[in-house]
């Protein structure tokens, strides 16, 4: 499956915000929008008087594919999933994403990033449900368990987690059990349950077009 690998702060300073992509350092002065918040390249700091509709549709599209590490292709395809099923197109976009085992494990704690997740993912360090499944883009469902698989716990990463993890904030939507390195997706979230700075309806017009 196809990913971006070029320069993640880039995007950051593209899209005016913090995506979160490099975990702990998007919290430090180092991060690249405390220390130059404009767009990249020669022309960055030139500002545009007025941006139009499309344009806050394709920027809004593009934060959201980017926060959660996904290519055009993909994206689009999630958002054709998220109309078929009943109820609001852009609440339920956020929810196929949400439900993404790569974020679902970003958001129990044991990924520093979403990035990272993705990465722990396709290494195969998680069962689900009991089974290995090493797929970033499984969708996970209410009731399902992710737990690290037990002889991978010795790895030095997983031996030092557990600290961390008691401190991590998890979501209503979830539940973290430290002591087994596993947690439970509890049931699908609601738009109040997610933090995320995204205006869902701007994709949907997007793709409405």
């Amino acid at each position: 499956m196809a990913r971006y690998t070029g320069p993640v702060c880039k995007l950051c300073r593209r899209e005016g915000m913090k995506l979160f992509l490099k975990g702990e350092r998007c919290f430090t002065p180092k991060c690249a929008i405390e220390r130059r918040n404009t767009p990249p390249g020669q022309h960055g700091q030139r500002r545009r008087s007025k941006v139009s509709d499309y344009g806050l549709q394709l920027r809004e599209k593009q934060k959201a594919r980017r926060m959660y590490g996904i290519m055009e292709r993909q994206f689009r395809r999630h958002f054709e999933q998220a109309e078929r099923l009943p109820g609001a197109t852009g609440e339920n976009l956020l929810r196929v994403l949400e439900s993404r085992l790569d974020n679902v494990v970003y958001r129990l704690g044991f990924g520093d990033s979403r990035p990272e997740s993705r990465q722990l993912v396709r290494h195969g360090h998680f069962l689900v449900n009991g089974h290995k499944v090493d797929i970033p883009s499984y969708h996970v469902k209410p009731g399902d368990v992710i737990a690290v698989r037990e002889d991978h716990r010795g790895n030095a990463y997983f031996k030092d987690l557990g600290l961390a993890l008691a401190r991590k904030e998890i979501p209503t939507w979830l539940q973290l059990d430290v002591r087994n390195l596993s947690g439970r997706f509890v049931n699908m979230p609601t738009r109040a349950d997610l933090d995320v700075s995204i205006s869902e309806q701007l994709i949907v017009e997007f793709y409405s077009r």
